[in-house]
């Protein structure tokens, strides 16, 4: 049996990185651009985690399948952190990609510690609430110029010293192999059989909907 799921997004490459890694399963990879216009999702979380879990339970609710939703972001070491859970719009909230790595280059000028790393949260939720979560980090050094044209965000300037390249000069496949989607999606892949497991028996429960979704419930097995 096919399970639908919903990827939380509009972002055509993300929802290809997500078909690149689950491809061979059993499920059917579906985005938003697949039911017109939505409302949006609040994204005013302060983690990684609380957005993932908002967008995705978001979705849930509104199209009544099970929807993967994922924040992730730059965490730039010289800079406090910054730009993580606002890495999107950094530049704006309507900020392009190359607004917002102009802007993180320009607040890097002269900054001789280069190190970043990206870090994703993966929340997959369901209508009544609970959620599943997968987490995944990588580390690299931000180049003073961009380089390459695959990809999409930070990429550009984004160097891997495992791949010896930044992630926009990388195939997908390659990127994928170290990417912080890449490992927090093998987490879930690893899983799959209790994911679907847990999915079914999830939408198979009557549950009225809960009226505070302020504490973020996850994994209902350790990692």
């Amino acid at each position: 049996m096919v399970t639908i799921l919903i990827l939380a997004t509009t972002n055509r490459n993300k929802v290809k990185e997500f078909q690149e890694m689950l491809k061979g399963f059993p499920i059917q990879i579906r985005s938003l651009t697949d039911f017109g216009s939505l409302p949006e999702a609040v994204e005013d979380g302060e983690t990684f985690d609380e957005n993932a879990y908002k967008k995705a339970l978001h979705t849930a609710k509104i199209l009544g399948f099970p929807a993967i939703a994922d924040d992730s972001g730059l965490i730039v070491e010289a800079l406090n952190g910054t730009p993580g859970v606002y890495s999107a719009r950094y530049a704006g909230e309507r900020a392009t990609d190359k607004e917002n790595v102009d802007k993180l280059l320009h607040d890097m000028q002269g900054e001789k510690n280069r190190k970043a790393a990206f870090q994703c949260v993966l929340s997959i939720a369901v209508p009544s609430g609970p959620a599943l979560t997968y987490e995944g980090s990588c580390e690299g050094i931000l180049l003073e110029k961009p380089r390459g044209t695959s990809g999409f965000g930070y990429d550009p300037i984004f160097y891997h010293e495992g791949l010896g390249k930044t992630f926009a000069e990388a195939s997908m496949e390659e990127k994928n192999t170290v990417s912080h989607r890449g490992k927090a999606l093998a987490e879930f892949k690893a899983e799959f059989p209790q994911v679907l497991k847990w999915l079914n028996q999830r939408l198979q429960e009557v549950k009225p909907p809960k009226p505070d979704h302020s504490e973020f419930e996850h994994n209902d097995w350790s990692h």
